[in-house]
């Protein structure tokens, strides 16, 4: 299995460099589906700009020779999966990790994916990353009220009814992605390491110039910034 887990997508060369010797073919010939869906319901009453999403999905254009922009509330299950059987590279955004995951447990796509990545690349970014390892306890709004992991509502920290925690659990490790970032002040130090004692599997905190590289049974992680890994 390839998976591209980053902070923040295609952020720097190293990480565009990474994407495509996993995908094994040119740039110009690489068809991406990208999953906005997560940024849909970030959770806050008054977002901010979105100029996030639109970095985000700009950088995967300049990549690719072809980008697919796909719903997943807005697709049938036999629909979302002839589009994803389209492209070379899955490519998951980021937003509220809860919320993607009510998503994708509803739309199927949790059950497409073992199939779907036997010949295709996933890629995530920030949610889209946390969605794919064992545990979304890395979670910004986790991080926020980590006692309530211990109750019936660990499965509600995100929208009202539109809220899930199952992850893929593709990889035997968790992310957290924005490390030492301004706009997420808790995510270094201590706080990392009350994470670190909730899991049971490494925990790569990764600044947004960072991404973990999985191909089959060897890990890398690539980065033009810092990241530090918790056990």
């Amino acid at each position: 299995m390839k998976l591209l887990l980053t902070s923040n997508g295609l952020s720097n060369a190293s990480i565009a460099d990474a994407l495509e010797q996993l995908v094994g073919k040119p740039r110009s010939e690489t068809r991406i589906a990208f999953i906005p869906t997560s940024a849909f319901l970030a959770g806050e009453a008054e977002p901010d700009s979105y100029d996030w999403l639109a970095d985000d999905m700009y950088r995967i254009k300049e990549f690719c020779g072809f980008i697919d922009v796909v719903s997943l509330m807005d697709l049938s299950r036999k629909e979302l999966e002839a589009r994803l059987n389209k492209a070379d590279v899955i490519f998951i955004g980021g937003g509220n990790a809860f919320y993607i995951s009510y998503c994708m447990e509803k739309s199927g796509l949790f059950d497409m994916l073992p199939e779907l990545l036997k010949t295709r690349v996933y890629a995530g970014i920030s949610a889209g990353s946390m969605i794919a390892t064992p545990t979304l306890r890395a979670a910004s709004m986790a991080i926020k009220n980590r006692d309530r992991f211990y109750d019936e509502e660990y499965e509600e920290l995100g929208p009202e009814g539109r809220s899930s925690a199952i992850t893929a659990n593709l990889v035997n490790f968790v992310v957290r992605p924005h490390y030492l970032s301004k706009a997420f002040p808790n995510i270094q130090g201590d706080y990392l390491e009350k994470i670190a004692e909730d899991v049971d599997v490494p925990l790569y905190a990764l600044d947004d110039n960072s991404a973990v590289l999985v191909d089959d049974s060897r890990l890398e992680i690539i980065s033009e910034g810092e990241w530090k890994e918790y056990k």
